[in-house]
C-alpha cells in the first residue's frame, strides 16, 4: 500500500515520497525497510538514530525528519488505525456447528456464526453477526445486541444483558454470583441469593479470565465503552462509567462506583462502598479505602494524593539512614544533659 494512500486513509499530514510502498506496520526496534512505525512517546525517540523503518507517524510538533512521515495530532490512534489496513482478525465462517445446542426457544438474529458445543439455552435472545467460538456457554433469558463476539471458554449467566459491539475475550464470566453471605448461628454463613443481574452497555470488551458479578438485589452495571483487562474482578452491584479502564488485576469489591474516564491501573484495589469521581487516575497497587474526587490522581495504599506519595516513596528509601542520624543525635543530647 502507498504511503500516500495510508495518510488519506488516516487522514494524516504527508511529508515526503507518497509513492513509497508500506507492506505493514512495526515497532520503531523492529522495523525495516517497506515498515511503517510510529512515535507517541518521547522515550523512543532516541531509537530514530537506528530505525530501518521507510516512514514514521508522529505528531504534528515533531521536528523535521529525513523519511517520509505522517504527521497527526493523536499518533498513537492513527498507530492503531493503520494496523487495520494490513491486518483483519479472522472470521469463522458463517454457520451453525452440529455440535452446538441451541434451545428452540432461543432466537438468534441474522448471520451468526456459532463453533462447536456451544450452548445456548431457553429464552435467550441475540441480535444480529454474532460471533459465539467453542464452548461459549449462555444461560436462560440473557438478551445480546448486535456484532456480539463471545471467546471459547466465556460464560453469560442467567438474565444478564449485554448491549451492541460487545467482546468478551476467554474465559470470561458475566453474572456469576456475587460474593454474599450472612453469619448465622455457630458462626457458619448463609448463602444469600444473588437475585440481581449484570448489564454490559455498547461498545464494551472484557478480556481474559475476568469476573463481573451479579448482586443479590439490583445490577452491576458497565457502561458503554468501558475497557476491562484480565483478571479483573467486578463485585457485585458495582458500577462502572463510560470509557473507563479497568486494568489487569483490578479489583472492585461490591457495591463500588466508578466514573466516567477513570483509569486503575495494574492491581489497583477498592474497598466496598466506595465513590471514585470521574476522570480519576489510581496508580499501580494503589489501595483506595474511601471515596475519591472527581480529577484526582491518587497513588499508595491507603491511596493518598500521588504528587505526595512520590515526596513520601524518596523519603521512605532515606529512612534508615535518617533512623541512624535520629539515634545519633539522641545520644549525644542525653550525653550533653548527663554531664550538665
Amino acid at each position: 500500500m502507498k504511503l500516500g494512500e495510508i495518510a488519506k486513509s488516516l487522514d494524516c499530514e504527508l511529508q515526503g515520497d507518497g509513492s513509497v510502498e508500506i507492506y505493514r506496520v512495526a515497532a520503531i526496534e523492529e522495523a525495516g525497510p517497506g515498515d511503517l512505525t510510529f512515535i507517541s512517546n518521547p522515550k523512543y525517540v532516541a531509537k530514530l538514530k537506528s530505525t530501518k523503518a521507510s516512514a514514521i507517524i508522529v505528531s504534528k510538533e515533531f521536528p523535521p525528519l529525513d523519511m517520509g512521515t505522517l504527521r497527526t495530532e493523536n499518533p498513537y490512534l492513527a498507530f492503531a488505525r493503520s494496523i487495520e489496513l494490513f491486518y483483519t482478525a479472522p472470521r469463522p465462517k458463517t454457520e451453525i456447528h452440529p455440535t452446538a445446542i441451541i434451545s428452540p426457544s432461543a432466537r438468534i438474529g441474522k448471520n451468526p456464526s456459532i463453533g462447536p458445543y456451544v450452548f445456548v439455552d431457553d429464552e435467550v435472545v441475540i441480535g444480529d453477526n454474532v460471533v459465539l467460538h467453542p464452548h461459549v456457554v449462555i444461560y436462560r433469558g440473557v438478551r445480546i445486541g448486535n456484532d456480539f463476539v463471545a471467546h471459547a471458554h466465556a460464560c453469560v449467566r442467567e438474565y444478564c444483558e449485554i448491549g451492541n459491539h460487545v467482546i468478551l475475550q476467554n474465559g470470561v464470566v458475566i453474572g456469576a454470583d456475587g460474593f454474599g453471605f450472612a453469619k448465622g448461628e455457630g458462626n457458619a454463613y448463609f448463602k444469600i441469593t444473588q437475585s440481581g443481574r449484570v448489564v454490559l452497555e455498547d461498545h464494551v470488551e472484557v478480556q481474559s479470565n475476568s469476573t463481573i458479578d451479579r448482586a443479590a438485589i439490583g445490577e452491576t452495571r458497565i457502561r458503554r465503552g468501558a475497557k476491562i483487562d484480565n483478571l479483573v474482578q467486578v463485585g457485585h452491584g458495582s458500577r462502572v462509567g463510560e470509557n473507563t479502564l479497568l486494568c489487569g488485576q483490578v479489583g472492585l469489591a461490591g457495591s463500588t462506583e466508578v466514573g466516567n474516564n477513570v483509569i486503575l491501573t495494574g492491581q489497583v484495589g477498592v474497598a466496598g462502598h466506595c465513590k471514585i469521581g470521574d476522570n480519576v487516575i489510581a496508580t499501580a497497587q494503589t489501595g483506595i479505602p474511601s471515596d475519591v474526587e472527581p480529577g484526582k490522581i491518587v497513588s499508595g495504599a491507603p491511596a493518598i494524593d500521588h504528587k505526595l506519595w512520590l515526596k513520601c516513596a524518596v523519603i521512605f528509601s532515606k529512612l534508615p539512614q535518617i533512623d541512624k542520624e535520629l539515634k545519633e543525635l539522641r545520644q549525644t543530647i542525653e550525653s550533653r544533659l548527663n554531664k550538665s
